[in-house]
């Protein structure tokens, strides 16, 4: 199945669903959400698709809902209401949905079609494209999954209006980071974003009235167009994430990491930012990256994201958690994507225990 990837507003997003859907038998539309997307993102997409029924599941919002049991939920509301080949799975939500409602649809009856509606930012950028499916298992992030893509990913900003400042920062995170594994002009047109500090609702206008999302979301298509099963070049991707995928796990286990504003785990895109903020210093003493970037980076961190902080014990702990990173070969320590400098990324720099300490040592004493 060919991937269809639109930036629509409501007009266009109203008639690319009823042709997807128009033709899908009498009870063969199956809708899935989370408890925020239900009450947040359900009313505009029931206007969008008219008087067409569907089916909805709806899960628990957050990213302790993105396992096995889920998954067997999804399945069994398939079985239950008589799901065949012929039906279609709308993901309507954020990269938990996405990822989720994609590898249920990847694999029941072998695989039937889905329709990825992104509702926030993260997603946007990132989970909703590229054919990734899957869930966490054991602790670990995105340990089981498939390469499949939906029949179509479907993109309308309306839905960044939903958004608390926290979402928005977090798929801003990923921005950040398709901006720097790229090229210089993008990421000084996000560091522009980063220091107008404009109101929210002006933020989220921006981001799609500058270009800056869609600029964001081709670079990602433009990678996985050249490597669709992460064979070699899609791994530039990787940047930030073999930190981040390790704070993230963490805290996902009520790992001690005492963050500032957070209640809760923080979110991917959080764990993402500060992953680079390490991975960035190690480009700097490994790669001769400009130490300008890093300060650049640090300041956004240090602005919007907040200090984790942990102790030398914990700092152990998820050196053992990159271990168990998906991106590691047999018998060598974590592997990385680091940058030469902005635009030039370079992948497989496996990297010993005493740099990547030195690299979080600097992280966790900002």
């Amino acid at each position: 199945m060919q991937t269809l990837l639109i930036i629509l507003n409501v007009e266009i997003m109203n008639f690319e669903l009823f042709s997807l859907l128009q033709d899908i038998p009498q009870g063969q539309l199956f809708v899935l959400t989370d408890s925020h997307t239900k009450e947040h993102c359900l009313p505009i997409f029931a206007d969008f698709i008219g008087e067409i029924p569907y089916h909805l599941l709806t899960l628990e919002a957050g990213e302790k809902s993105k396992n096995l049991s889920s998954v067997q939920v999804i399945w069994d509301f398939l079985l239950k209401h008589r799901a065949t080949r012929e039906a279609i799975l709308v993901n309507l939500g954020g990269g938990m949905i996405t990822d989720l409602g994609g590898f249920a649809a990847a694999t029941y009856m072998r695989g039937i079609r889905f329709v990825n509606i992104p509702t926030t930012l993260l997603a946007m950028v990132d989970a909703s494209s590229g054919g990734k499916t899957g869930f966490d298992y054991q602790g670990v992030k995105n340990m089981i999954g498939t390469f499949t893509p939906p029949m179509a990913t479907l993109i309308d900003p309306i839905f960044l209006r939903t958004l608390p400042a926290e979402e928005l920062l977090s798929g801003f995170a990923e921005m950040l980071k398709h901006a720097l594994i790229a090229s210089q002009e993008e990421w000084i047109k996000l560091l522009q974003l980063a220091q107008d500090e404009l109101p929210q609702a002006q933020f989220a206008e921006a981001l799609f009235t500058t270009g800056a999302l869609q600029a964001s979301i081709a670079i990602k298509e433009k990678v996985v167009a050249q490597d669709p099963r992460e064979a070699g070049l899609r791994h530039i991707l990787n940047f930030g994430h073999t930190v981040g995928h390790a704070i993230e796990s963490a805290a996902l286990e009520n790992f001690e990491l005492r963050i500032k504003n957070f209640e809760l785990s923080p979110s991917h895109g959080y764990c993402v930012l500060w992953g680079m903020v390490a991975e960035v210093y190690l480009s700097v003493v490994k790669l001769g990256c400009p130490r300008e970037v890093l300060q650049q980076l640090t300041q956004v961190m240090l602005q919007y994201y907040g200090r984790p902080q942990c102790n030398c014990r914990q700092r152990e702990q998820l050196i053992q958690r990159m271990y168990q990173d998906k991106k590691n070969s047999a018998n060598k320590t974590p592997n990385f994507t680091l940058l030469r400098a902005v635009g030039d990324p370079v992948i497989n720099q496996h990297l010993s225990e005493e740099d990547i300490n030195e690299a979080l040592e600097y992280l966790f004493s900002l």
